[in-house]
């Protein structure tokens, strides 16, 4: 509905403007994306861009240096409105405390690249790969930051509330042995008591609390519209193109012989379809990164590549998630933190006028129908507004305001990105899967990935634990704090 709005808002003004030139309508509103055609090669074909798909093609440009003949990436969005896409339809949310050590690198130096994302020449950074010392700030090249000369400086409208976790008393040993963890991590977490708890958040009933965590450093939301476009504009401004369309069919190395090799293949084209048509443009490509989130699974079972070659399959699903939002004028107020309870439902403030936003995963058994963004208004009535008045006393008499959709790219494995080369196809790349964290782990998800293209090995954070292996070996990851 948004893309919709914006569009026919660009429609009029469009009307209402003269026209450029003879053939007249040649006036693009300021940020709109344009959509050429794609070219006839890339070397690099990233498919999606949202957050991570953009990221990933920044790092690219970044990481290439100043080279004469810099790589050719492609950027490929098959919905430029983003009316549907993960990234904006999220809660903003960051935060240190997970319980796998990958996941907190991850967000550490999310954190701390969002920090200074204005700021030329400096980055987050460790010693060397693996090295468990405390992250430094250190010098890189001037291009490591996402300003664009002659426009403004970016603010993604941080807001350092940082997060709280409830848990009950059968859960307090766990969350408190994951804080340690944590800490162990160079993230700063705190444990509060309930008195504690009470103490500090008034508004709270900390009837069946046993024990808190909650963040003090690096730790709250921002506006994920502004990070993807600053992503967007500042990849655009260093070379990479992007375009329009669909990948749906690949041609391999596989589909030029005879006898093809078992084991592996290389994927030579891309076949991208035009919107709202039966044309497609073959690339020819080098490399292709799936950051396609929760269409990634789908993805891996197009046209032209070989089934023997993509198993296991990717386990990757879009799952639906409701965002609800509503007025409480005697609610937390400016002390709310982002707030996940025990019984699952969270919250957070939306500004500064007693506005809130919320929601709450269902269970597996109660997933609602991904084939579109409808919203179940009862699901807010019936599930979760008992639990946020219960938890908050004040929201027994709130008023919903609003509400939409959006999608998780699920990994139903075991709920974690998968990053890192495919196993049998050679020259594909994955950044999928990563459940609900995937716009606060944007940033390294895409320079690690960005790291394997360019230079062949992780430099910066080593998650090979995050690669396709597991899936193969069976052996998931866990992470105990998927929201």
């Amino acid at each position: 509905e948004l893309g919709q709005t914006l569009e026919r808002m660009a429609q009029t003004l469009r009307d209402q403007l003269p026209s450029s030139g003879s053939g007249g309508g040649g006036w693009i509103p300021p940020g709109t994306l344009p959509d050429p055609r794609p070219p006839d090669e890339a070397d690099v074909v990233v498919v999606g861009g949202g957050v991570v798909g953009w990221s990933v093609a920044y790092w690219l440009k970044v990481l290439e240096g100043r080279r004469r003949h810099g790589m050719k990436v492609l950027v490929v969005e098959r919905d430029p409105m983003y009316s549907r896409a993960s990234t904006v339809l999220s809660a903003g949310g960051i935060r240190q405390q997970f319980s796998l050590r990958e996941n907190i690198q991850m967000s550490r130096f999310s954190a701390s690249f969002l920090r200074n994302i204005n700021v030329r020449g400096v980055i987050w950074a460790e010693g060397s790969l693996g090295n468990p010392a405390p992250l430094t700030v250190v010098p890189v090249s001037l291009q490591e930051h996402l300003g664009v000369p002659s426009e403004p400086p970016i603010d993604i409208q941080f807001q350092p509330s940082g997060y709280l976790f409830l848990a009950s008393p059968q859960n307090a040993a766990a969350l408190e042995a994951t804080v340690q963890f944590q800490r162990d991590e160079g993230a700063q977490v705190t444990l509060l008591s309930p008195t504690q708890l009470k103490t500090k958040f008034p508004w709270i009933n900390t009837e069946d609390v046993a024990v808190a965590s909650y963040g003090l450093e690096d730790e709250g939301w921002f506006d994920p519209w502004t990070l993807l476009n600053a992503f967007r504009r500042k990849a655009t401004s260093l070379g990479v193109q992007s375009c329009s369309g669909e990948v749906r069919a690949f041609v391999t190395s596989a589909n030029h012989v005879m006898t093809p090799a078992p084991g592996s293949a290389r994927i030579k084209y891309v076949h991208v379809y035009m919107p709202d048509s039966l044309e497609y443009q073959p690339v020819a490509c080098a490399i292709v990164v799936n950051a396609a989130g929760a269409w990634a699974g789908k993805l891996l079972e197009a046209d032209g590549l070989p089934r023997a070659l993509c198993r296991p399959p990717l386990p990757i699903q879009p799952r639906k998630r409701y965002v609800f939002t509503w007025h409480c004028p005697n609610g937390p107020g400016l002390s709310c933190p982002f707030l996940i309870d025990t019984s699952g439902a969270y919250f957070r403030r939306d500004g500064f006028a007693g506005n809130y936003l919320g929601g709450m995963s269902p269970s597996e058994e109660e997933e609602p129908d991904p084939s579109d963004l409808s919203v179940d208004h009862d699901y807010f009535q019936e599930q979760i507004w008992p639990r946020l008045a219960r938890r908050v006393p004040a929201f027994e008499s709130l008023r919903v305001r609003g509400s939409w959709a959006g999608y998780y790219d699920y990994n139903t494995f075991d709920q974690n990105g998968v990053l890192g080369p495919h196993p049998r196809l050679e020259n594909l790349f994955l950044a999928a899967g990563f459940s609900g964290h995937g716009l606060q782990h944007a940033p390294a998800a895409g320079r690690a990935v960005a790291e394997l293209v360019v230079k062949g090995r992780y430099e910066t954070l080593d998650l090979r634990r995050l690669g396709w292996d597991r899936l193969v070996d069976g052996e998931p990851l866990k992470e105990g704090g998927v929201v």
